[in-house]
């Protein structure tokens, strides 16, 4: 075999870093979110953290580009009702998660806005406890949507689900299911309304993926899942050998918009 000249080489090289580029691109474009959990115990911090998202929080993102920012509660029949208050904020890149918290420190219109909560003195603290989820968008869904429902805002269910695995690799397997095995295909051609799928990068749940799926109401949410579970390609994507026991706990969170969310 003759070696290869150097305007072959060079070619080659070419090559190489065009398709490495276009991997580096294409997995850039993947977004990244950012889910807070906000723990209350009170009415008064439940209204002292709507001013601050409302008028604060939700404005400083808006100004930063990030145009979507969900703030969800969880509906009046779960026992957390009152109790906890959820802020999904999509971030484009790592780095915009990353140097998000500097920025807000940097706006002066935000510190303004938000100083009630911002300000708050140790023993009148806004919440009890915030949690942070930090997560990946999957491939088969690299940014978000806001959902095409016709319900009043105030009726719409959002379902936040988690998906527990025994072992990372189980983990995988089921990101794999929902992305080569097009779970995630499924659940759009099944009208879904999906705000978000994901790996979970840090949460106190792990190995779990999380995704999001909004409904105009329950009586929508209990006939779409009746649908999903007799659906032909679920039934033999389920039962294919190489996609058991990839699972091993799941929480459903049932949410509604507050009238201010972005979704």
């Amino acid at each position: 075999m003759k070696p290869l000249c150097k305007i072959q080489l060079f070619f080659f090289f070419l090559f190489f870093i065009s398709i490495t580029a276009s991997s580096y691109s294409n997995a850039a474009e993947r977004y990244y979110y950012q889910l807070k959990i906000y723990h209350l115990k009170t009415k008064a911090h439940e209204d002292r953290l709507d001013q601050y998202l409302q008028n604060a929080y939700l404005p400083a993102m808006h100004r930063m580009g990030i145009k979507n920012v969900g703030v969800f509660k969880p509906v009046e029949s779960d026992t957390t009702y009152g109790k906890r208050v959820y802020v999904l904020t999509p971030f484009r890149t790592w780095s915009q998660l990353e140097n998000a918290e500097q920025k807000l420190a940097e706006d002066q219109q935000y510190l303004t806005d938000g100083k009630d909560y911002i300000a708050a003195v140790y023993n009148d603290a806004p919440y009890t406890r915030l949690e942070t989820i930090v997560l990946r968008a999957f491939p088969k869904m690299p940014e978000p949507a806001v959902p095409e429902l016709t319900a009043n805002k105030t009726d719409r269910i959002y379902e936040l689900r988690s998906y527990e695995s025994p072992t990372e690799s189980y983990n995988l397997n089921k990101v794999k299911m929902f992305n080569d095995g097009d779970e995630v295909a499924l659940f759009k051609r099944l009208g879904f309304n999906a705000v978000f799928y994901s790996e979970v990068l840090a949460g106190s749940h792990m190995p779990n993926l999380m995704y999001m799926v909004s409904f105009n109401g329950m009586a929508d949410h209990d006939k779409l899942w009746k649908v999903f579970g007799s659906d032909p390609y679920w039934k033999s994507l389920s039962a294919k050998p190489e996609y058991q026991n990839n699972v091993n706990h799941i929480d459903a969170l049932f949410l509604h918009p507050t009238a201010y969310s972005d979704f």
